[in-house]
């Protein structure tokens, strides 16, 4: 166990994770070079082509140092503030972390939470400044702010260069010499924390974890502890960049189990895996809830492929485990799922994984945070979905979740930052340099403001310089109503919106007008009219498609062309009774983009 070491690299999204985890596995001659390639450990189309890290990867290095050989458990970790639940997942399975700054850019809002995150589980910290060879590396100015920042001594800061590879040996040689190894009884009855799982079509579920306590070989029963059930082990082995079978895998060990398990509702992430035969009943601890903060419909397009959806979204869901659904109806798109994601990235993802992964394709609703009703009667009601929502005369108040804003820019950028976040009916709480060209600003924000658009307005409003990070601080009391969209008088429930009474005109007349250009015409007018309650807020009519009926009428009394228009009006008022309006699947979408 002394030659084990489990280490994770955690890092503000883009400041070269990924390439240096490349280097090191190259350094380590862990991948040949016919394997090689950019983000080797992102195997997801969609992780390459965005450039960024979605799951954190777990891979063993083998290396030689003073003529002992060790063996390095390495778990890439994704950077964006939507995915820190994979972060926090990487390090209950960690003793060290690797921090990486970005030379050119210094510390940004996601290093300083991912530390905390790091610090909060006990994890040996090791500073790397990445990116030196960069034309814009301030390697002395991002010194003092990792120094301010975890008080280290300057010559504790490793420099590297994941590009080119220079001092990735140096970080090697401080993995093994500072990164404790794994504490725990090989001796002891089995205890294995589950840190992800995947779904593989022919060998069912494949579970991942970080042995604790004692050891698991292949033919052992084992059982899962919060489910109570078991099953024998078919396989076991350790994550090189294939799985690699072995009879055993040690105590302190990352690894693999195969147990031929079909039902995805029997794994859980951060359950504890034991022997049946020798159990230990205890659970590991320090695995939080994930708590969702967006939550949307997502309904399939043809409403037969229901149960087909179902299935997706089990298997979905073992690989990520932070995706919550339930089952929802809607009048007007039929069976679906109520989702809750980790912010609207998270969201943007998930549909994409779906349609590519499983080729499914589906609607998705507007986008909206839970909030909490409290009625007359004395009763506290979680609204998830605008259909929830009480009626307004039986509602004594409602409540919304703010969040704590934090967001590190430029000083020249302090004004945007305010309009932007003060717009967003934003309170700033505190305001600080952390040096002389970098400056903190805090901000408590309702979490409905920031869900559509937020990051991406403070991007260009600060050039791209300002990185934000936010975590959940409770629920306040609010001004919010519902916002229903009707047409011809009829609500449309997957359109309709909880939103701050003060937003609601301007919202409600940018929707109908977007509606309006959606809608195809009918042979009758179409009213489009946003209310709250029975009062209506905006207004659109989409005028009625005219049909030449008195083409034919050449000459003759005028009484013969009354005849015929008034036969036509007859037929329109008919028509305007018992005539739908189909709503075609864009009109879901414009809503996500009304500010574009």
């Amino acid at each position: 166990m002394k030659h084990i070491r489990n280490f994770c690299i955690i890092a503000h999204i883009d400041h070269g994770k990924s390439t240096l985890a490349d280097r090191l596995l190259q350094q380590t001659n862990t991948i040949t070079e016919r394997d090689m390639m950019d983000q080797v450990l992102d195997d997801m189309d969609l992780e390459r082509e965005k450039g960024i890290t979605i799951k954190s990867h777990a891979i063993q290095i083998n290396h030689k140092h003073k003529g002992e050989n060790y063996v390095l458990n390495l778990i890439d970790t994704p950077g964006h503030v939507d995915f820190s639940y994979e972060v926090s997942r990487a390090l209950a399975a960690c003793e060290g972390a690797l921090l990486l700054v970005d030379a050119t850019q210094g510390i940004q809002a996601q290093t300083i939470s991912n530390l905390y995150l790091a610090i909060e589980n006990d994890l040996e910290i090791i500073p790397v400044i990445n990116k030196i060879d960069m034309d814009g590396a301030m390697i002395e100015e991002v010194k003092d702010q990792i120094i301010d920042l975890i008080g280290c001594k300057p010559e504790d800061i490793l420099l590297a260069s994941g590009r080119t590879g220079l001092g990735v040996d140096i970080i090697l040689e401080a993995i093994i010499d500072k990164i404790p190894s794994p504490s725990g009884d090989p001796e002891a009855p089995l205890q294995a924390l589950i840190f992800d799982s995947v779904f593989n079509s022919f060998r069912g579920i494949i579970v991942y974890y970080r042995i604790m306590n004692g050891s698991l070989k292949k033919g052992d029963k084992v059982k899962f502890v919060s489910t109570g059930q078991e099953y024998e082990a078919a396989e076991v082995g350790i994550l090189k960049l294939k799985m690699t079978e072995k009879s055993e895998v040690g105590c302190g060990d990352v690894g693999y189990i195969i147990t031929g398990i079909k039902n995805a509702k029997e794994v859980h992430v951060g359950d504890t895996i034991t022997v049946a035969s020798n159990p230990d009943p205890r659970q590991i601890q320090g695995f939080e809830e994930v708590k969702p903060m967006v939550f949307a419909g997502i309904f399939p397009v043809n409403t037969e492929d229901f149960e087909e959806l179902r299935d997706c979204m089990d298997k979905l869901q073992l690989n990520d485990a932070s995706l919550t659904y339930e089952l929802e109806t809607s009048q007007a798109l039929g069976f679906g799922f109520r989702c809750g994601f980790l912010g609207m990235l998270h969201m943007e993802i998930i549909q994409e994984r779906l349609e590519r992964e499983f080729n499914q394709m589906v609607i998705t609703t507007v986008p909206n945070v839970s909030f909490i009703a409290y009625t007359t009667a004395g009763n506290k009601i979680i609204v998830n979905n605008p259909t929830e929502f009480p009626e307004p005369v039986k509602t004594e108040r409602i409540e919304e979740p703010f969040i704590k804003a934090q967001i590190i820019s430029k000083p020249d950028y302090i004004g945007n930052i305010m309009t932007l976040c003060l717009g967003k009916r934003g309170i700033l709480v505190n305001q600080s340099y952390l040096t002389q060209t970098r400056v903190e600003l805090i901000f408590e924000m309702p979490l409905t403001e920031i869900v559509f658009d937020f990051y991406d307005k403070l991007k260009s409003q600060t050039r791209g310089y300002a990185s934000f990070d936010y975590h959940p601080i409770g629920y306040r009391e609010s001004d919010i109503a519902k916002m229903d969209i009707l047409l011809n008088g009829e609500k449309v429930d997957a359109l309709s919106a909880l939103i701050h009474r003060s937003r609601a005109h301007d919202f409600g007349k940018k929707l109908c007008e977007k509606l309006k250009e959606l809608l195809p015409r009918q042979q009758f007018q179409i009213a489009i009219q946003a209310a709250i309650g029975a009062k209506i807020i905006a207004r659109e009519t989409i005028s009625a498609l005219r049909k030449d009926v008195t083409a034919k009428c050449y000459g003759g009394d005028i009484s013969r062309k009354r005849k015929l228009l008034e036969k036509q009006k007859e037929g329109k008022k008919r028509m305007r009774q018992i005539g739908s309006v189909e709503i075609p699947q864009e009109a879901f979408l414009a809503v996500l983009k009304l500010d574009e």
